[in-house]
């Protein structure tokens, strides 16, 4: 259960509490008690100072696109993570917010008796700020852990410009972590003093999430300060759902993921992202489901670290091509966004794309939208607005249209600027899985970045990659998709 030093990163200069009462998991990104080095981490601090453990998962009302879509999905893992902390000695309050600011206090409270704080470590949206100023307040040590991926982010040396460049990195380097996966069940035999619930006057304070909350009744997430209009999806949050949707992708999907993922008619993408973006999954668990699913084990490993796509992990090409999607291009995005603070910026940008893209700054735009425009899937194209209504009713979009979504936002708009804000706006407001490092990657990849010149050098994309709705319409299967999705399709656009 030692979590490897590489993970471990202190956010405050304080020393340990031995004489501490318990010790505490502020759990805010890795929203799971199965394969999570965190909770690893505060049951083995646990256990050497013999104290009870607290785990407390908590969520803000105030936290910008806060919205009835987002809390559903969070407080979905919430009920599962109750029902899994239920009866194992370890005290777990999930804490939503009733109003703006009046979580204020209980990390505080909490951490007044503790031996340590412990802490997820995500790199990206706003929780670095807020877990910065919450280690300034109080006076016992906290760390953050990294549970992020398969790859620790601190083994990078540098921000890897090319998919190719950290993916022949990761075959040279990766192998050696493999095995330092987290525990598949830490609440097992976990051997702490029990505590059954947080002191009393605390949990007074900062009462424990409603049961009708927990179970998804509608009125309760209505009293919440949050944004309405954004309705709750079909797809539901929380470990069960994500366990269920991963084993449907492996048994039903996996083998048509290599090429039938690019056709949105075939539906064969794993749907797993909202659930890697929210914790509610390990990638290690999902790793090595599909490993065991290949009858695969580290001594298959090519030992020639080419860069290549194919051949490094000998298994079948559908499973090399997912695995790629989930260790190099998702970990691409977290490699970003640990080295560089400007990572969901145009700086971040590499020079090549800002040349191109000053040198066609004034290039006449055949349209030009508005973020309101763009929002309501109103423009002139019907694959766009299909797209746009995808990510609007059900709050994912399918992967290959996503590319051609962004492309066309910034084709569509008078500045670089304008294009960045409204694919971050309506990215992270609607996506279940927004917000997240490979929100910023696939966004940023519109305007270069992971990317090379292209040629021919055209009007308003100068040597940016080209994407058209027309190719689109001639490569993709697309029929039934646009009968969902298209215009006159089932459903008003902002309904639930």
């Amino acid at each position: 259960m030692t979590v490897p030093d590489i993970r471990l990163r202190p956010l405050n200069d304080h020393d340990v509490r031995p004489e501490g009462e318990h010790v505490v998991y502020w759990m805010t990104s890795f929203r799971r008690t199965r394969f999570n080095h965190s909770l690893d981490r505060a049951v083995e601090l646990a256990r050497r100072f013999e104290r009870p453990l607290i785990v407390l998962e908590a969520l803000r009302t105030g936290y910008r696109w806060a919205s009835d879509r987002l809390h559903r999905f969070a407080i979905d893992g919430m009920a599962d993570n109750r029902a899994a902390f239920r009866g194992t000695g370890i005290a777990y309050h999930p804490y939503v917010e009733p109003e703006e600011g009046a979580g204020k206090g209980l990390l505080e409270a909490l951490a007044e008796q503790a031996c340590v704080v412990v802490t997820d470590d995500f790199p990206s949206f706003f929780l670095p700020r807020m877990q910065h100023a919450a280690a300034q307040k109080v006076d016992v040590r906290m760390e953050a852990v990294d549970g992020n991926g398969l790859y620790p982010m601190r083994a990078t040396p540098k921000v890897f410009a090319r998919a190719v460049d950290l993916r022949r990195h990761l075959q040279k380097n990766l192998p050696e972590h493999l095995n330092d996966r987290p525990t598949a069940d830490p609440l097992k035999k976990h051997g702490l003093p029990e505590l059954d619930a947080i002191p009393a006057a605390i949990a007074e304070r900062w009462p424990a999430a409603s049961e009708d909350l927990l179970k998804g009744a509608p009125e309760a997430l209505a009293a919440l300060p949050i944004d309405h209009r954004v309705s709750v999806v079909e797809m539901r949050g929380g470990q069960k759902a994500a366990y269920d949707r991963l084993a449907s992708f492996v048994d039903n999907r996996l083998d048509a993921y290599g090429e039938g993922r690019n056709h949105p008619d075939e539906d064969a993408a794993s749907g797993l992202s909202p659930y890697l973006h929210w914790g509610h999954i390990s990638p290690h668990e999902v790793f090595w489901t599909i490993a065991r699913r290949e009858d695969w084990s580290p001594e298959r490993l090519s030992s020639k670290a080419s860069g290549s796509r194919e051949g490094w992990w000998n298994m079948s090409g559908a499973a090399e091509s997912f695995l790629d999607e989930l260790i190099t291009w998702r970990e691409l995005g977290y490699n970003m966004s640990s080295h560089r603070d400007d990572y969901d910026e145009l700086s971040s940008l590499p020079d090549w794309a800002h040349r191109t893209m000053a040198e066609h700054a004034e290039d006449e735009r055949p349209y030009i939208y508005d973020l309101d425009t763009f929002e309501g899937a109103e423009t002139h194209d019907d694959i766009w607005n299909a797209a746009q209504r995808e990510l609007v009713r059900t709050g994912r979009m399918h992967n290959y249209l996503r590319m051609l979504w962004g492309k066309k936002i910034y084709e569509w708009s008078a500045t670089p600027q304008d294009a960045l804000e409204v694919m971050i706006e309506l990215n992270n407001k609607y996506a279940l899985d927004g917000r997240n490092p490979n929100s910023y990657s696939g966004i940023f990849w519109v305007l270069g970045r992971y990317d090379r010149a292209w040629g021919p050098e055209r009007p308003i994309f100068g040597k940016l990659r080209y994407m058209t709705s027309d190719s689109t319409r001639r490569k993709l299967k697309l029929k039934g998709y646009l009968e969902t999705y298209g215009e006159g399709s089932q459903g008003d656009l902002f309904a639930g």
